[in-house]
């Protein structure tokens, strides 16, 4: 694992304001070379503490979108299979396994509450399913 120092802590915090900025920025706002930004993002991505870089959608397009968390009960000896059809599932963005009386979250957002129904029905027809509880979320009041 990469010892993350210093310098790699304000850099990864600049990337994750805005991974778009450019590296003379970086340097500039890190006080540091371009050579030095190039080089510690490189060892960052090889390291594997920076998986890609990606977007974050604006709230207004957000607003657009219904996103929800169900949470999933399962039959423990199918959670193999039960993953690689929730994988399936266009609309969910992530699942995780976590602690208590059910064994799965999925995030999901979709265009429209009969696309998020669809996706719904289609979880609950899923050998080994045993029960979902769905929250649909109403407003971000922030995010880091």
């Amino acid at each position: 694992m990469h010892n993350i120092g210093e310098l790699d802590k304000k850099l990864l915090e600049l990337l994750l304001e805005n991974a778009r900025t450019s590296v003379s920025q970086l340097a500039k706002q890190l006080g540091v070379s371009r050579l030095t930004v190039q080089s510690h993002m490189s060892q960052l991505e090889r390291s594997k503490v920076i998986q890609g870089y990606t977007l974050r959608w604006h709230e207004s397009f957000l607003g657009q979108q219904i996103s929800a968390h169900i949470l999933i009960a399962t039959d423990q000896k199918l959670i193999g299979k039960i993953v690689r059809a929730l994988e399936k599932i266009s609309v969910i963005k992530s699942l995780s396994s976590i602690s208590g009386e059910f064994d799965l979250v999925a995030q999901l957002k979709a265009a429209s509450t009969q696309e998020l129904d669809e996706a719904m029905d289609a979880m609950t027809q899923i050998a080994g399913v045993t029960r979902t509880q769905t929250s649909v979320l109403l407003s971000k009041k922030f995010e880091r």
